[in-house]
This record gives C-alpha cells, sequence and structure tokens, in this order.
C-alpha cells in the first residue's frame, strides 16, 4: 500500500507548516490548539458559498456550546441536517478548522449542517462533551425549526474523534426512547476499539505519521478519567450493544493506524441487524478529507458522505 500522491502532497504541507512551530509536546494544550488551528487555516480556504450561516453561543440543557449552522441554496424551507461532530482526539480542532468540510457536505447533498464546538480534553473530561451533544440534540428536536432546521430529519456524524462519539450519542439516545432522532451515521475513520495493534502501528503509525499509536493513547488518556472507562461501550462502540442503530456509512482510509477497527465495527453492526457500509479510500491516511482542495479521493469521500447522508434524510426513505 502506497500514500495516494495527491494526500502525500497534503502531509508533505503539513510537517512543513508543524515545522515552523515549537515541538508540540513542549507546549501546553491551548498553544497546541493556536498551532494545529494556525496548520489547518490553509486548508479550510475556498469552498463552497452558502446561501446563510449562523453562529450561536448558548445553553442547549447541559452546558455551553457553540454551534454554526450552514444553509445551502436550494433547500426546503425546513432544512434535513446533518450534525457533524469535528475530530482532534477529544483535544484539539474547532469547528473552524472543519468549515470548509462541513460546507462541503451542505453544497454536495442540498442539507444544512450544524458544526457543534464541544468542550476539549483534558480540561473536559469524559462524559463533558457527550452530555452538552445529547442535550442540544434534544433541544433541536423541540427548536430546531426556528433555525430553518427540520427535527424530523436528522443525521449524525463526524471524523475521528466525532465519528467516535456519534455512536455514544446514538447508544445516550436510544435508551431516552429518541433512538429514531438520528436517521443516519456518517463516521469517518472513526476509533471504535480500545487497542490498536502492533501491525497497525508498524504500517501506518511511527513518529512520521499523521497519527501514530502513542498519539492515539494518549488522546484518549485525556479524555478519559481512568482505566475503568476502557471497557464503556460510550467510549469503545464495538463493545457496545448496536440493536435499533440507524444505517452507517463507515469511511476508512486505507493508511490509517485505526483501519483495521473498522471491519470488526462492520461486522457488529450487520450482526445487530444494521444497514452498515464500509467503504475503504485507498491510498488515504487519517485526516484525508481535509485534503479535498488537492485530492481527488478525498472530494469522492466527500460525495459518497453526502450521497448517503442525502438518501437516508430523504422524504422517501424510511
Amino acid at each position: 500500500m502506497t500514500i495516494d500522491p495527491e494526500i502525500d502532497v497534503f502531509l508533505q504541507q503539513l510537517r512543513a507548516d508543524w515545522a515552523e512551530h515549537p515541538p508540540f509536546d513542549s507546549l501546553t494544550y491551548p498553544e497546541r490548539r493556536a498551532v494545529a488551528e494556525n496548520v489547518r487555516a490553509r486548508w479550510n480556504q475556498g469552498g463552497p458559498v452558502m446561501a446563510r450561516t449562523a453562529e450561536r453561543r448558548f445553553d442547549p440543557g447541559a452546558g455551553e456550546l457553540r454551534i454554526r449552522v450552514h444553509l445551502p441554496e436550494d433547500v426546503p424551507e425546513l432544512a434535513p441536517v446533518l450534525v457533524y461532530l469535528h475530530g482532534g482526539g477529544f483535544t484539539l480542532f474547532s469547528i473552524d478548522t472543519h468549515d470548509r468540510l462541513m460546507r462541503e457536505y451542505a453544497d454536495q447533498g442540498r442539507f444544512a449542517v450544524v458544526g457543534v464546538d464541544y468542550p476539549l480534553a483534558p480540561e473536559h473530561k469524559y462524559p463533558i462533551a457527550l452530555d452538552r451533544i445529547e442535550a442540544l440534540m434534544l433541544w433541536l428536536k423541540a427548536h430546531g425549526t426556528k433555525l430553518g432546521l427540520d427535527p424530523t430529519r436528522m443525521a449524525l456524524g463526524g471524523d475521528s474523534a466525532g465519528a467516535n462519539m456519534s455512536f455514544a450519542i446514538v447508544q445516550r439516545l436510544r435508551a431516552r426512547g429518541e433512538g429514531r432522532l438520528v436517521r443516519a451515521i456518517l463516521s469517518n475513520y472513526g476509533g471504535y476499539d480500545s487497542a490498536i495493534s502492533d501491525e497497525a502501528e508498524a504500517q501506518f503509525g511511527g513518529d512520521a505519521s499523521i497519527m501514530s499509536r502513542a498519539e492515539a493513547y494518549e488522546y484518549y488518556a485525556n479524555y478519559l478519567n481512568g482505566e475503568a472507562e476502557v471497557g464503556d461501550p460510550q467510549v469503545y462502540p464495538v463493545k457496545a450493544d448496536l440493536t435499533g442503530f440507524p444505517p452507517v456509512l463507515l469511511v476508512v482510509a486505507e493508511r490509517d493506524i485505526l483501519a483495521e477497527q473498522a471491519a470488526p465495527m462492520e461486522q457488529r453492526l450487520r450482526e445487530a441487524g444494521v444497514a452498515a457500509q464500509r467503504r475503504v479510500y485507498s491510498g488515504a491516511v487519517h485526516s484525508f478529507l481535509e485534503a479535498m482542495s488537492v485530492s481527488a479521493v478525498a472530494r469522492a469521500a466527500i460525495a459518497d458522505g453526502a450521497i448517503f447522508v442525502k438518501d437516508k434524510l430523504s422524504k422517501e426513505h424510511p
């Protein structure tokens, strides 16, 4: 397996931009976030222009959140909506680093996208972010029409840590009797289990990779309160009861240390009777969707995700 040449352009530019800053492990977490926002800024430039974008900072019931609502042209008065949770290992990034990705989904799928700036670890450990996202989903059910959103046609998704949390939120909503509130999950290169194999680290990890095993484990350590939560199905969804889950698209980067977790996750979903699809993108690495401005593979994966969500949010879909 080789890295796609266009993805490699993305990687080389990231490395050059990171090199302009102090070593990551010498920085505090707020400093790391500032550097990460700076390094990712160039990949947010350009992209579709929305008919309307609204931003709001409020408390939906469990603590304050900042959300951003993107509405593209040619959507109904009450638009179907994808609630999107950005990646960053529960620790980094924001709706600013993922703004173009959200606009691309909105434009290509002709649905609204609500980006969520959930509280980050290690300052805010599990389950603080989940509490607030769950409260937001219930708030959108009750008040989404005020934002031009159709609360009967909502999907949930995210990348990396955001994908992980999407499964936790559906578990929580199901426990409330609100499992049907989410009609689809778009899961972009999520982490689903507590372990990364030696083989995955040898092939796709290491210091030169976009994410090594040590880095992934550090992110989980930031997020969790202790080892007792390693078996928690809201942290590692492959351990969860997935009965009654909505259709799921698992987007997999071929050269990602987390790629090995996608097949077992698909199997667990199918065993639970869930309509699950797993799509592997050749030559892609973790975070490859951010390379959309230079990568045909990234653009294809975004288009596939938009089509999946659009289909599951259509009025004709049960």
